[in-house]
């Protein structure tokens, strides 16, 4: 995925990509004849356009990010996978039902020794979103179905067979609430995985890439390591439908995304996450191959971290881990 020069601006960033635009139009008019005053000129725009990125960017509220979290520019599971990896070979169905195009695994060679690891075979997986109307409609806007779930129960199930790590990307508004999709048992497909995930005998690192919602994210997110990208968020509920229950609108989204404490930073405290993994300024989408390095730097650490560690102290650990979440003390 290129670098992208031209991103569709936000709300809230339309001041600075208006600063920016005129500033790349002032640049075109340089050349080796261009006067004092010009290059005064640009020198000062520049200075402008960086003091305005920096105080947009570093003030952001929690539903600016869920804003940055839901570009449609943003990298998504398989372009980070194919970022990373080599030789990716993309696993189809769930042996039950069927295919499920909004979850997405299979097996390839993480790329560690780009960052002093090694290159080993992991079982990567993740919900997949689409980029137009036709591919979003394929992808049901990476909304997973049941035999999404199994198909990536399959596929983990699998890893453990061979003793191969597993790494799952979240990037998901929610599982797919249609009534086809609770007739052949989401709630179970989930909640199988839930149980699963915590006895898998090998590393499992959770990656938060984009949109962390409900139960459609958690059905891929129990593991050893779970990291988080500095814009996505991670919730039980999305701002919007939060401010449906408890207001009966959607237009208290904003206050909704504050009481939710859903950043990366709201998060990291209370142990539901282990890191944050920083993001080029405005957002993974503004520079996707510096969000893509910062990622798999991140996987290797932690891959290597897991190395030797038998299946029973991996499974206890990670029980203990999802144990203390939550808890708290009294006087």
């Amino acid at each position: 995925m290129a670098k992208t020069s031209t991103p569709q601006a936000l709300d809230f960033e339309r001041p600075l990509i208006e600063l920016e635009a005129r500033l790349e139009e002032m640049r075109a008019l340089q050349s080796a004849e261009s006067g004092p005053d010009l290059q005064a000129n640009i020198q000062s725009l520049e200075e402008r356009v960086e003091e305005l990125r920096g105080a947009i960017y570093r003030n952001l509220t929690r539903w600016q990010r869920v804003q940055i979290a839901r570009h449609p520019m943003r990298p998504y599971t398989l372009d980070h996978i194919h970022a990373w990896t080599t030789g990716f070979e993309e696993l189809h169905g769930d042996r039950l039902f069927g295919d499920d195009p909004a979850m997405v695994g299979g097996l390839a060679t993480f790329q560690g020794s780009r960052w002093g690891y090694r290159d080993r075979t992991v079982m990567v997986l993740g919900q997949q979103k689409g980029r137009d109307t036709k591919m979003r409609k394929y992808r049901r806007f990476g909304m997973p179905n049941p035999e999404g779930y199994r198909k990536a129960l399959r596929l983990m199930r699998m890893a453990a067979r061979f003793r191969k790590p597993v790494i799952t990307l979240l990037d998901t508004p929610g599982a797919f609430p249609g009534m086809e999709a609770e007739e052949r048992g989401q709630a179970e497909a989930i909640a199988r995985n839930l149980v699963e995930m915590a006895a898998l005998p090998v590393p499992i690192v959770v990656v938060i890439i984009g949109e962390g919602a409900s139960g459609g994210a958690l059905g891929i997110g129990v593991g050893d390591r779970i990291l988080m990208m500095e814009n996505s968020w991670y919730s039980v509920i999305s701002p919007e439908s939060c401010s449906s229950i408890l207001w009966r609108s959607w237009d208290f989204k904003e206050e909704a995304a504050r009481a939710l404490k859903l950043s990366a930073t709201d998060l990291l405290p209370f142990g539901i996450v282990d890191e944050i993994i920083s993001e080029p300024v405005g957002g993974a989408h503004r520079d996707p191959d510096a969000a893509f390095e910062a990622v798999g730097s991140a996987i290797a650490s932690h891959l290597r971290a897991l190395e030797g560690i038998d299946g029973p102290t991996l499974r206890q650990s990670r029980l203990e881990k999802f144990d203390a979440m939550g808890r708290y003390e009294t006087e």
